[in-house]
C-alpha cells in the first residue's frame, strides 16, 4: 500500500475512476479543497470518472446538490446512488425480497428523500402498523431525530410487525461540515440487532458496481475506486474485483498522519487498498 500525498502518481495506471462523494469530493455543505481541481485534472487526461455514492436519494437530486456546491456535470461522466438503485429495485421488484414486499410503505426518513419511490405503485402510509415495508433512508433532523436512541420505539414497532426493511443508504455515519451525522445504515443495524430482516442496496454490496461500471465503460482492470470509508468503499471495491484507493481525510480522519495506524486498520478489515491519500486533490 502505496502513503502518497495526492492522486496523480496513479493516473496513468488506471483509464476509468469511480469516485465516491461524501467524505472525498464534498462534505455535503461544500467540495473539499483541491478536490474539484483534481476532477478537472482528470477530465483533462482523457479520463473516464463515474462517481457512485451511498446517497439515498436518486442520481439527479444529487447531481442537483452538487451543482450549487460549483461542481459542475462536466467534472465527471455518470453519477449512480444507492437512491438511485433502490428506485430501480423498487420499480423491477425481481428478486424474491422485493417480490414479496407488499404495496404499502412507510417511509424512514426526511421528507427529501422520498424521490426515491415517489411516482411508483406504493402506497405511502403514516404508521408501521398500516404498513407492509420499510424504505429507510437514514434520520430526519428536520423533526430533531438526530440519534439512534430516538429511533428505537419506530424500529420495534416496525419489528412488531415483522416488516421487511429496505435501506437506501448502508453508511452508518457520514462527514456533514465537519462532523459525524448518523445515517441509515445504523438504523438498518440496530433493526437486525432486534431480529428484522434488511435488504442493503449500496456500497459495499458488488451489485451496485454492476451499472456503475457499465456506465464508465472500461474494463474491471482498468478502474480504480476511490471512497473514504474502509467498510463500505474500500470493502465493496474489493468485492467488485477492483483496485481501491483509501481517502483517510473523509470519515477515518483521525488516522490522518499515522501510518502505521493507517495500515493496521486496513489489516484489520481485511482490504489491501493499492494506496492512500490524505484527500482528493491532484
Amino acid at each position: 500500500m502505496e502513503h502518497l500525498t495526492g492522486l496523480a502518481p496513479l493516473v496513468a495506471r488506471y483509464r476509468g475512476f469511480i469516485v465516491d462523494l461524501w467524505g472525498v469530493v464534498h462534505d455535503g455543505i461544500r467540495p473539499y479543497p483541491g478536490a474539484v481541481d483534481c476532477l478537472r485534472r482528470l477530465q483533462d487526461a482523457g479520463k473516464r470518472v463515474v462517481l457512485l455514492s451511498n446517497a439515498p436519494r436518486v442520481a439527479t437530486v444529487a447531481q442537483a446538490a452538487m451543482r450549487e456546491m460549483g461542481i459542475n456535470d462536466d467534472l465527471y461522466n455518470g453519477i449512480m446512488t444507492s437512491g438511485e438503485a433502490t428506485r430501480d429495485r423498487l420499480a423491477r421488484r425481481d428478486d424474491p425480497f422485493f417480490a414479496a414486499l407488499g404495496r404499502h410503505l412507510y417511509h424512514l426518513g426526511p421528507a427529501r428523500d422520498r424521490n426515491v419511490f415517489a411516482g411508483l405503485d406504493y402506497t405511502p402510509v403514516a404508521t408501521p402498523e398500516a404498513a407492509d415495508f420499510v424504505v429507510n433512508t437514514g434520520p430526519d433532523e428536520t423533526a430533531g431525530m438526530l440519534d439512534l436512541p430516538a429511533y428505537e420505539d419506530i424500529l420495534r414497532a416496525c419489528r412488531a410487525r415483522d416488516l421487511p426493511m429496505v435501506c437506501a443508504n448502508p453508511d452508518l455515519e457520514v462527514i456533514r461540515d465537519g462532523a459525524a451525522v448518523l445515517c441509515a445504515g445504523a438504523l438498518a443495524q440496530r433493526y437486525e440487532a432486534l431480529g428484522g430482516k434488511v435488504s442493503w442496496i449500496g456500497k459495499p454490496d458488488p451489485a451496485i458496481y454492476q451499472p456503475t461500471l457499465a456506465m464508465l465503460g472500461c474494463p474491471p482492470e482498468t478502474v480504480l475506486a476511490i471512497g473514504d470509508a474502509l467498510r463500505t468503499d474500500i470493502a465493496g471495491a474489493k468485492a467488485a474485483g477492483l483496485a481501491s484507493c483509501w481517502v483517510i481525510g473523509g470519515i477515518h480522519n483521525a488516522l490522518l498522519g499515522n501510518p502505521q495506524a493507517i495500515e493496521e486498520a486496513a489489516a484489520g478489515e481485511g482490504v489491501t487498498p493499492v494506496a492512500v491519500i490524505p484527500a482528493l486533490r491532484w
